[in-house]
């Protein structure tokens, strides 16, 4: 959702959420802005430099040890 403003970004979740519970359809999204996909996913699939690190729930993800790695540094 690069280049969308804040406004733009609950547009577009609220639509996907909509679709999704009204048509029961997939969605396949390649996103970096990690608020918005922990808010609609119910699973998630994380790369590194096209590698697969990680794949679960967002909560499972977000305390995943490689994604904390790749994504904040070892240093945190």
């Amino acid at each position: 959702m690069a280049g969308m403003s804040a406004v733009e970004k609950t547009a577009m979740t609220v639509l996907i959420q909509r679709v999704r519970a009204e048509f029961g359809v997939t969605f396949l999204i390649v996103e970096h802005d990690i608020p918005v996909i922990m808010d609609i996913s119910d699973k998630i699939v994380v790369l590194d430099f096209g590698r697969k690190i990680a794949e679960g729930t967002p909560h499972e993800v977000q305390s995943d040890p490689a994604v904390i790695a790749a994504y904040l540094g070892t240093d945190h």
